[in-house]
């Protein structure tokens, strides 16, 4: 079952497509040309929509919905026939396109609140195959470029628990995985810090030249993965992390490549307090000359808890939607 949150801010964005004078109005409705919405969905939204909570979630999504609805770039007052909701469902493939909602069988729409998150993979999906492929991987990532640092880090940690362990971090089990996060769940110890910082360090550095090196291969694909440019475009309908709305139509490789010329793609190890790298984006606008940056970061972390999980790459775009060069505000 979803989030009651995530109902809202799907569910609310394709009700107000539909051409309702109101919210209220529409959830006492359930129009049936709203795919996919079960009884029980509509139970949880007129709870939360009567209890007043999740107000600023409610006024968004109506307000973003209503926005398409009448947009140039959209269904130009034209109510659809039909809003299909994904849901909860798993897809039976790796889907490119992130869309929650389809509207007419032909928009696809991303619904995306209070996130920067791009994409959250594999270090070697992203530093080795470039977001090419998504695949399990089966080495871990912090033995596989930084053997020598890791170990240290294991060792220090190793002798500031109680729980018994082996003598190198490729002989952990399971178990022991847990024990080591269970004791380690609130901070380093006093004298591990220095010893993460620089594990961090030798990681961070390892993955941007791995990155590097897959970059110059594909830098132009490389970015159009990066910002999920697809072979067709969609629209990302949210707020940001401030509750500012978000609202924009995302261009195709084709469409980008036709308007802008990419200049560079440059990635940097950070010396932040867990391994990060940060990328850079420079393109050209073919019409006028100008400059436009797009800047972000990657930060490499166990995916639950400290020795706990494989490590996983999760890219963040640190420069607002609507000044990234492909993502085009919707009119």
């Amino acid at each position: 079952m979803p989030a009651i949150k995530t109902e809202i801010t799907e569910i609310v964005t394709g009700l107000a497509m539909l051409g309702f004078s109101d919210l209220e109005r529409a959830l006492l409705a359930r129009p049936d040309w709203l795919l996919h919405v079960e009884p029980g969905n509509y139970d949880r939204l007129e709870d939360a929509f009567r209890s007043g909570s999740h107000q600023a979630e409610f006024r968004t999504a109506w307000d973003n919905g209503r926005h398409f609805l009448h947009s140039t770039d959209g269904l130009r007052g034209r109510v659809p026939d039909r809003v299909e909701w994904k849901g909860p469902h798993k897809p039976p493939g790796y889907e490119q396109v992130p869309a929650d909602l389809r509207v007419d069988h032909v928009y696809l729409i991303s619904c995306k609140y209070g996130s920067n998150l791009l994409h959250n993979v594999s270090p070697g999906g992203l530093f080795e195959r470039g977001l090419a492929t998504r695949a399990v991987d089966r080495a871990d990532w912090y033995h596989t470029v930084a053997p020598e640092a890791y170990q240290e880090l294991y060792a220090a940690c190793r002798a500031n628990v109680s729980a018994h362990l082996p003598e190198t971090v490729i002989e952990l089990e399971p178990h022991h995985r847990a024990a080591l996060k269970r004791e380690l769940r609130r901070h380093w110890p006093d004298d591990v810090i220095d010893v993460y910082r620089s594990f961090a360090w030798v990681v961070a550095s390892a993955s941007a030249e791995r990155w590097r090196q897959t970059i110059e291969s594909g830098r132009d694909e490389m970015l159009w993965r990066l910002l999920r440019l697809e072979a067709a475009p969609y629209f990302v309908l949210g707020a940001g992390v401030k509750g500012d709305p978000i609202r924009y139509r995302t261009a195709t490789p084709w469409d980008h490549r036709n308007r802008y010329r990419i200049r560079s793609l440059d990635v940097f190890p950070d010396a932040a307090g867990q391994p990060v790298v940060l990328w850079r984006a420079e393109v050209v606008d073919r019409a006028d000359g100008e400059r436009i940056v797009t800047e972000g970061h990657v930060e490499v972390r166990w995916s639950h808890g400290r020795f706990s999980g494989a490590p996983e790459a999760k890219v963040y775009l640190d420069t607002p939607h609507h000044d990234v060069a492909g993502y085009q505000p919707l009119r």
